[in-house]
């Protein structure tokens, strides 16, 4: 059994484990499954509630690799405002940084 299939097999368990979903998208992030990972993690940062701040922050890494950057500044703009909603001003510093170096 995959790493991968005990994490699904946990998520038949509670389907709304945002945690397991994130490490979900984070496995297939390693398996070079990026479109995958990007889907997963866009459900945890724009459905979920509350909203996953970590997802904004993998979802534009994996964009920014895939040279997306469009779509990846969109993805941090996105999470600094709900990192800063949220009071993680952690993860808002931390992309804030990235959407600088890429450009905003």
């Amino acid at each position: 059994m995959t790493r991968i299939d005990k994490i699904q097999a946990m998520l038949q368990d509670d389907p709304s484990d945002s945690f397991l979903r994130y490490t979900l998208a984070m496995e297939y992030r390693k398996l070079d499954d990026s479109e995958k990972s990007i889907d997963l993690l866009t459900v945890l940062a724009y459905h979920d509630e509350p909203k996953y701040v970590a997802a904004f922050f993998m979802a534009a890494q994996q964009l920014v690799e895939m040279e997306r950057i469009e779509e990846a500044r969109a993805f941090l703009r996105d999470g600094i405002e709900e990192a800063r909603s949220q009071k993680n001003d952690h993860a808002a510093a931390e992309m804030s940084e990235l959407l600088s170096e890429i450009g905003k």
